[in-house]
């Protein structure tokens, strides 16, 4: 009897698992997809400019682009709908009649709420507006919309022949180092080519230079999500006459602007706010040109932090592949080397002492690369389960509390503001510093009391109870008046 095909084993490559569970990496649907698409590029550009001790000049630009015109780009015909009774977005002319009458006694019942409490016209307008949103999208709602987004920066660019490697192949990049960066190889941006791979069929557009070359490569490519191989369409050079370094990346994907642009034009306004030595120049272009937006977040200052310092492993933080791949690639000769030389936070005299506890016929002689699977696991074990020294945070990179303030006064022009940096705090042997912010009054901003979090340099973005907002603020102003 033929085995069934259900029980053949089938092994997926990285890109297939990322692409069948996206959530994972923040996409989880169309208008988070385009925020944190939005997101992972500008903070891949703000690495990368910091990097090599450049100021950051980073232009994002979002192109509408509609369901009618993407049909054009992909080369397929536009058709009237012949059957409309097909389309889940149908509406029998009893419901358009019974949905206009509840809006406009929803509308009706805010005029009257607005003119009992005395409320401006200016927040009544608000409202207003808030509903004809959301009647648009009911009334769009089998529409779909496509965007380009492109960013560009001046960062260290990526080499010519690295680049489909670094966009085309999930879990390759160059931040596997122990330093303080906003990602982890790569993995949003590459998270973008698949969900463009998915929902457009589209390839991304890259054009890079690194301060050494002398022209622009261009690549246009995808990912076989399958094989996690890179797929070049196009490659060539182009001329740079103005020795422009960095790179710019296009991608075209499926969103959702209408529901995702406060999202967005918060994120920018909160990472303009932790990087005040960075420039942002914002679009969104809109098909129909009165929704386009425009905004410069200006650089107000040239005094960047340090640059991160790269440190070696802290044994609570590493995984039993880590221990493996170190074990294999070491330099060092025996294994109380090993564990001095590739680990922080332990000492020769330290080492021995965990190599007698592990008890598994290794000693400090023992070659790293001979150990053989069981005392690796052992080894991993006892790394989880012994005392070490939680790291120091001197190797992080924070904001300071001076870049805080200034980027606070910068973009929101508060009436109070008050800030604070935290001393460095581990999870699992990672480090991290978080930095606060807490504000009252100020320009384009809600009134009353906002609050601001950051962990090296990452906006958190959340929001917050009424709990928080008494306790933080008696804290930090408490401290603020001393």
């Amino acid at each position: 009897m033929s085995k069934r095909k259900a029980d053949v084993l089938q092994q997926k490559s990285p890109a297939e698992f990322f692409a069948e569970n996206k959530n994972i990496a923040g996409f989880d649907n169309p208008g988070k997809c385009l925020y944190t698409s939005v997101r992972e590029l500008v903070e891949n550009s703000l690495d990368a400019a910091e990097s090599i001790g450049q100021l950051p000049d980073i232009t994002i630009t979002i192109e509408e682009i509609s369901q009618k015109r993407m049909n054009s780009i992909r080369g397929i015909d536009n058709h009237e709908r012949l059957d409309e009774e097909l389309y889940h977005d149908f509406e029998t002319d009893d419901a358009r009649k019974k949905r206009l009458a509840r809006e406009t006694k929803e509308l009706e019942k805010l005029e009257k709420a607005f003119s009992q409490k005395g409320d401006n016209a200016a927040l009544l307008e608000t409202k207003k507006k808030e509903m004809e949103v959301k009647r648009a999208a009911a009334a769009s709602k089998g529409a779909k919309v496509f965007y380009k987004v492109t960013v560009k920066d001046n960062g260290m660019g990526m080499p010519d022949k690295d680049i489909p490697n670094l966009l085309g192949r999930v879990l390759s990049g160059t931040k596997y180092g122990i330093q303080q960066t906003r990602g982890k190889f790569g993995l949003g941006a590459k998270m973008a080519l698949i969900w463009s791979k998915m929902s457009t069929g589209l390839p991304i557009e890259v054009r890079s230079a690194t301060r050494k070359q002398t022209y622009i490569a261009y690549y246009k490519l995808d990912i076989d999500i399958h094989k996690n191989e890179p797929h070049v369409h196009v490659h060539k050079e182009e001329p740079n006459p103005q020795k422009w370094h960095g790179a710019e990346l296009s991608v075209t994907i499926l969103g959702n602007w209408q529901y995702y642009r406060a999202k967005v034009l918060r994120y920018m306004r909160q990472i303009a706010v932790i990087t005040p030595y960075a420039q942002f120049s914002f679009h969104y272009r809109a098909e129909d040109e009165k929704n386009s937006v425009n905004i410069t977040f200006v650089r107000r200052t040239e005094k960047m932090p340090p640059p991160p310092q790269e440190v070696k492993h802290h044994p609570a933080s590493v995984d039993l592949e880590l221990v493996k791949r170190l074990a294999a690639t070491t330099a060092t000769s025996n294994l109380q080397s090993f564990l001095f030389k590739e680990f922080s936070c332990i000492s020769k005299e330290y080492a021995g002492r965990l190599i007698d506890e592990m008890r598994s016929g290794a000693d400090v002689e023992t070659r790293p690369g001979e150990l053989d699977s069981k005392q690796i696991t052992r080894l991993h074990q006892l790394l989880h389960e012994a005392k070490f020294k939680e790291p120091d945070g001197s190797h992080l990179s924070p904001a300071g509390e001076y870049n805080l303030r200034l980027g606070i006064m910068k973009e929101l022009n508060p009436d109070m503001v008050a800030t604070h940096q935290g001393d460095a705090r581990v999870l699992e042997g990672h480090s991290f510093i978080v930095g606060a912010a807490v504000s009252i009054g100020g320009r384009d901003i809600k009134p009353g009391i906002n609050v601001y979090r950051f962990a090296n340099r990452i906006p958190l973005l959340f929001e917050v109870t009424p709990c928080w907002y008494m306790l933080l603020v008696h804290l930090l102003w408490a401290s603020s008046l001393r």
